[in-house]
């Protein structure tokens, strides 16, 4: 524990580690105001940058790996499509027994 810097109370290591931190975060923007550096703009362009970079992170697939997983949404949307073809079928023969 430390004192503050008015000596009004104490402070605990995690209230120093976040005042350095807004120390190293003022003189940063204040270095970065002395450069004249731009803000960064905003709009339709950097949102197409932003994009762009988002998209070169992305771990794309091998052809292999692609052709796998194709099949595998295929195999698993036909099996579901069975499964409701048969329970609607199953339904509609119910429906006219008991409605016939």
């Amino acid at each position: 524990m430390a004192r503050d810097p008015h000596g009004e109370s104490e402070l605990t290591d995690e209230q120093l580690l976040e005042d350095e931190r807004d120390a190293v975060r003022h003189e940063v923007e204040q270095r970065e105001r002395r450069a004249g550096k731009r803000p960064q703009r905003t709009g339709p362009f950097l949102f197409l940058r932003q994009v762009a970079a988002e998209l070169r992170k992305v771990v794309w697939p091998t052809k292999e790996q692609l052709i796998t997983y194709s099949l595998v949404v295929v195999i698993f949307v036909a099996i579901v499509m069975a499964f409701v073809f048969l329970v609607d079928l199953g339904f509609g023969k119910l429906a006219l027994w008991v409605f016939t």
